[in-house]
């Protein structure tokens, strides 16, 4: 029951962060910054 109780916990705070951070518009600055270190990656950048 313990073992729930923490994945229960677990799974509101990663939904309410996954909240917050769309509602400041950082998905599309996160992607930018994904393309950017893959770029640099494979040698584009």
């Amino acid at each position: 029951m313990k073992r729930n109780l923490t994945a229960i916990l677990l799974i509101v705070c990663a939904a309410v962060l996954i909240i917050v951070g769309i509602s400041m518009h950082q998905p599309e600055s996160v992607l930018h910054k994904a393309v950017r270190i893959c770029m640099e990656c494979i040698g584009l950048g």
